[in-house]
């Protein structure tokens, strides 16, 4: 059976309301079509500025409601949310008080799919632990006949790809807590790598940003992993009943299990093994050392994503990715060497924790650039981080004022240890950068914000910054 006929079986004959056509959007409405449903697509951008795929729509029957009060007066059995739409907006609450079904096309796919899913989310490094679990999964798997599918935040939308699915094949999703933050079911087996404060220009506080989080696990899952250093996380392990593992880098096998008495089993460092102790075994799995990307981070990711396939994947698995994956692109990603300084983009450092992370990750103090879009987070770690691991600051975009100000007011900031240079325009910024920079220095993107105060996206602002350096 195909994705239009499983979705047709669920969803026929009825008024649906898709809000907003972002990436995940168009094949649910493409597949939706297929069903004989009336769709309203409600956006705020008017057809034109949508585009061609709008017209096409169109033309097939699809009916627009756009403008700035594009959420009012929706009528519908049906609504799917885009991910960056709050629930509690416009008219959305009155459609689900009169009988509308809402949901999501993630909720939909969680629904239809036969194959088991693993799912990652958390403040910091999901993308790459995501990354890590498809790429071990998929080189155990490979020759067997079984297949291994990647997608959700990560980029990929999978629900065209449903009907191809069977029970014996795994997907791995990278879930935002924009997607989590309705969600009524959860993965067989996930994955929370950390909380910290993140998104509070669109959550209402960090408690709702925390239980956005934790529907990854709360709905139904089997398996849940995540970091027994994080407090946040390790109230949320005291809570629950679920079968878990904690890992961190950090804490040792026995402060694991004490700071985490509720889980099954731990994932730590002994002389820089990553070991995994089960309760009554200790399994050495992978030297450290051994880990291609670098960093302190990583070797947590990969903790988690050895925790997220543990019986799943074999140790010989684990190892030869290990070795073998060079990371992800706009995360500590190499760009070039010039006249012995070496640039980095890390464009998907989007919070303070990120930002520290990269910065430990290297090998010697960078010359960082800093700044973006404002998303109410607090910058003092940053301000922290930066006067302890970096040699000067170029501060760009609509947070350069706020970090600024984060960093006078940090006890050990002195312009004499860390120069603080303000460029608002993001090409003069790297510009900046390579002038301050000489022999055998680091120039590093990590903006610890958003992008959208200057970019459609992260990806768009690293390849910014990848084609000025790369045009030095």
């Amino acid at each position: 059976m195909n994705s239009a006929e499983l979705i047709k079986n669920k969803i026929k004959n009825s008024r649906v309301a898709v809000l907003g056509l972002g990436v995940s959007n168009v094949p649910l409405v493409e597949l939706l079509l297929e069903c004989g449903n009336e769709i309203t697509v409600h956006d705020k951008r008017d057809v034109e500025n949508i585009g061609n795929i709008a017209k096409r729509f169109q033309d097939m029957g699809v009916k627009f409601v756009t403008g700035e009060r594009y959420l009012d007066n929706i009528r519908a059995d049906v609504i799917f949310r885009s991910p960056g739409i709050r629930s509690d907006i416009g008219s959305i609450p009155y459609a689900v008080e009169n009988g509308a079904v809402l949901t999501s096309e993630m909720e939909l796919f969680f629904e239809l799919t036969p194959a088991k899913i693993i799912a990652i989310t958390g403040s910091d490094g999901k993308t790459t632990t995501t990354t890590v679990t498809y790429k071990l999964l998929e080189k155990e798997l490979e020759g067997v006949g079984r297949k291994v599918f990647v997608g959700g935040n990560i980029g990929t939308p999978l629900l065209d790809k449903v009907g191809e699915m069977t029970e014996d094949d795994v997907a791995v999703l990278e879930l935002s807590s924009f997607q989590l933050f309705t969600m009524k079911r959860s993965p067989s087996r996930a994955v929370l790598t950390n909380i910290t404060p993140n998104h509070l220009d669109w959550h209402a506080d960090m408690d709702e940003y925390t239980d956005a989080k934790c529907n990854i696990f709360r709905n139904g899952a089997e398996h849940l992993t995540t970091n027994g250093a994080n407090e946040i996380c390790q109230k949320k392990l005291g809570e629950t009943k679920i079968e878990s593992t904690a890992f961190s880098a950090t804490l040792s096998k026995e402060e694991l299990i004490k700071q985490n008495p509720n889980v099954k089993s731990v994932i730590y460092l002994k002389n820089n093994v990553i070991c995994y102790f089960d309760g009554e075994n200790e399994t050495e799995i992978l030297d450290a050392k051994d880990i291609l990307v670098p960093g302190a981070h990583n070797i947590e990711n990969y903790m988690a994503a050895i925790s997220a396939t543990w019986g799943l994947v074999s140790l010989d698995t684990i190892r030869y990715v290990a070795k073998t994956f060079g990371g992800v692109q706009h995360r500590l990603e190499f760009v070039r060497e010039l006249d012995g300084v070496r640039y980095y983009n890390s464009s998907i450092d989007s919070s303070p924790t990120r930002t520290a992370a990269a910065l430990s990750a290297l090998p010697k103090a960078p010359i960082v650039i800093c700044g973006g879009y404002d998303k109410n987070i607090p910058f003092e770690p940053l301000a922290r981080a930066l006067c302890e691991r970096a040699r000067a600051v170029v501060l760009t975009g609509a947070t350069s004022e706020k970090i600024y100000d984060a960093l006078q007011a940090e006890p050990d900031f002195s312009e004499d240890k860390l120069l603080v240079k303000t460029e608002k325009d993001f090409g003069r910024a790297v510009i900046c950068a390579k002038e301050l920079a000489k022999d055998g220095d680091i120039v590093l993107l990590s903006p610890a914000c958003a992008s959208f105060d200057a970019f459609k996206n992260f990806e768009e602002r690293g390849n910014c910054f990848k084609n000025i350096v790369k045009g030095f």
